[in-house]
Formats: C-alpha cells, sequence, structure tokens
C-alpha cells in the first residue's frame, strides 16, 4: 500500500490527535491580481497552498477540508508539476482560483524536485504557503499501530525507524512552512476547525444540503442524516379530485398547507434546522441529506420537501431537491 494509503488508514480510523500549536510567522498571502505569463499571455495567477508533513499526521484530513472550502486539490501531484498545475489554473479565466496540492517526500530526489518546483514559483513571484502537518513520535506509533500498517518508510525495521527517516527528509520543509499544525492532540474536528479558521475567511464554512421526498412504503433512504414523517398529515390521495396530481400541483401544495399543523411543522422545523446546520459547520459536516416521506412519496413529502427546500435556500444553504419515489405509483 503507498503512503498515501497508509496516511488515509490512520485517519480514516483514528481521530487526529493534536495540540493546537501552530505557528503563522512570515505566512504570506496571495497577492490578488498577480500576474503570471503563459502561452496566450498574462492572467491572473489562483491561490497556492503546499500541504505537507509527517504520514499519519493529518494530510488527507486537512485537504478535505480546503476541498469543502471550494478549492481545487490535487492529492500525491508530482512536485516538478505544481508550476504546470499553476500555469493551467491561470488559463482558467477564473474558474481554478485556488489550489491546494498535496505532497509527501520519499525519497531524495522527490525533494530535490519540490526544491526546484519552490524555486521556479518564486522566480515567477508566485506567493505560495505551505502548511505542515506535524505530530509526535508517540501519536503516530499510536495510530499506525492501530491500522496495523506498516510506516511507508521503514523498510525491514521498526514503525519508528520509518518516523525517524521521514522526518529526517521533511526537516528543510518544515523549517520553510508558513504553517506548521501539530496533530499530536487534537481530533478530526478540531484541526479542521483550524484549518477553517486560516482559510475560510470572514465567511463560515459552507453547507450543502439534499432535501429528498420519499415514500415509506419503499424504504428509508440509506443516505439519510436526518428524517421527516410527513404522515401526522391528512393524504390527499383520499380527495379524488387531488389523487392523480402530486405535490408539485398547487391544488396539493395548498391542501396540503390548509391542514392544522402544517405550517407550523415548517416554521419549526426549519428553525431546528438552523440550529442544525450551526454545529454540523462546526463539527465540520458540510453535507447534510434531509429525506422527507410520506406513505407513498407523491403528495405530501413532495409538498413539504420544495417549501422545506426553498426556505433552506433563502437562508443561505446551498440545497439541491430530490423527489425520489414520485411517479412510481
Amino acid at each position: 500500500m503507498t503512503e498515501r494509503e497508509n496516511a488515509h488508514e490512520a485517519e480514516r480510523e483514528h481521530e487526529v490527535e493534536h495540540d493546537g500549536t501552530d505557528r503563522a510567522d512570515g505566512a504570506g498571502h496571495v497577492s490578488t491580481g498577480t500576474t503570471i505569463e503563459t502561452g496566450d499571455g498574462n492572467a491572473t495567477i489562483p491561490e497556492l497552498v503546499i500541504i505537507s508533513g509527517m504520514s499519519g499526521a493529518g494530510r488527507s484530513t486537512a485537504a478535505k477540508c480546503l476541498e469543502d472550502l471550494g478549492w481545487f486539490v490535487v492529492d500525491n501531484l508530482p512536485p516538478a508539476l505544481i508550476p504546470t498545475m499553476v500555469e493551467l489554473g491561470a488559463r482558467s479565466q477564473g474558474n481554478v482560483a485556488r489550489i491546494a496540492v498535496v505532497v509527501d517526500v520519499r525519497g531524495r530526489r522527490f525533494f530535490d524536485n519540490l526544491r526546484e518546483s519552490l524555486a521556479d514559483l518564486e522566480a515567477k513571484h508566485v506567493t505560495r504557503r505551505i502548511v505542515f502537518l506535524e505530530s509526535s513520535d508517540d501519536a503516530l506509533v499510536r495510530r499506525f499501530e492501530s491500522v496495523r500498517r506498516p510506516h511507508p518508510l521503514q523498510g525491514d525495521g521498526r514503525i519508528v525507524d520509518g518516523i525517524a527517516a521521514e522526518r529526517d527528509l521533511l526537516r528543510e520543509l518544515r523549517g520553510d512552512a508558513d504553517l506548521v499544525i501539530d496533530t499530536s492532540s487534537l481530533n478530526v474536528h478540531e484541526l479542521r476547525a483550524k484549518m477553517d479558521a486560516q482559510f475560510a475567511g470572514d465567511e463560515e464554512p459552507e453547507l450543502r444540503a439534499t432535501v429528498m421526498s420519499f415514500g415509506f412504503k419503499y424504504g428509508l433512504p440509506v443516505d439519510a442524516d436526518l428524517v421527516v414523517d410527513c404522515r401526522f398529515l391528512p393524504n390527499p390521495h383520499w380527495v379524488p379530485e387531488l389523487r392523480p396530481f402530486t405535490g408539485l400541483n398547487e391544488e396539493v401544495s395548498a391542501y396540503v398547507f390548509d391542514q392544522p399543523g402544517a405550517k407550523e411543522f415548517l416554521n419549526q422545523y426549519t428553525e431546528l434546522l438552523q440550529l442544525i446546520a450551526t454545529g454540523y459547520r462546526r463539527e465540520g459536516k458540510r453535507y447534510v441529506t434531509i429525506a422527507v416521506g410520506c406513505t407513498g412519496g407523491k403528495h405530501r413529502s413532495v409538498a413539504m420537501s420544495e417549501k422545506l427546500a426553498a426556505r433552506l435556500a433563502t437562508e443561505g444553504i446551498e440545497t439541491v431537491l430530490v423527489h425520489r419515489d414520485m411517479g412510481r405509483e
């Protein structure tokens, strides 16, 4: 298994520990409006962040956080290709405005390539930030032992030998880092919070919601985070003139929301979701699926989903609306 896969396993099955120590001295912010010469002329260069550090220290978690913040993330990109990636971003006409590259050092030549790329970027006046994920030897040993994976550089030796070899290879890069985060005693959520604090700016991290209507008789959606049951409302199925229609029809929607408790439920559940959304952002959760169900997924759940999705959109939550079972009857 590759180093990246080892680190991913360690991070996935472990909460990344972290003592909250970081270093921002000398950290430079990308100058907006800077241009780079390309084959098509001058173009505005994207922001660039290079994520590196010890295997198992949280590189994948840090990269995922930036991806959720809207960065274009490239995992395990050969360092020699970093200037090429920046140039391609500059040619994207603003479509790739922020690039994060995850690199790891597994050999001396690999490290030499990284230094050459950084020198190339500096010669082209490309401002970049290096984020280095650090961790104590004890914490790293615990993570690798818990997932029963060898350290990628340990060879025939022990895990501590691999850690020592990697730390020696990364010593110079760590010294050049703009931000060093020690992940020895923080969990995944706290690491994400630190990345949010550094890169989210003044805006709260975005939350994306999927609102899905469904019919209980067809089973619960397996990916639902929250389930809403609309079967407390009278069923339009038993109203002959409404039975052929769906919750997308104005007459059906009006019938549903004229029932006692329907509007109150929508209002109060929207308020509850605002509270939940705040907690999700705080805990690093960026995606939520809200399943709204009725008996057949045709009338009540569809009407409620339409209104709920509209409410969430007005609250600034990016929302996708799906009617899973409409038309199955």
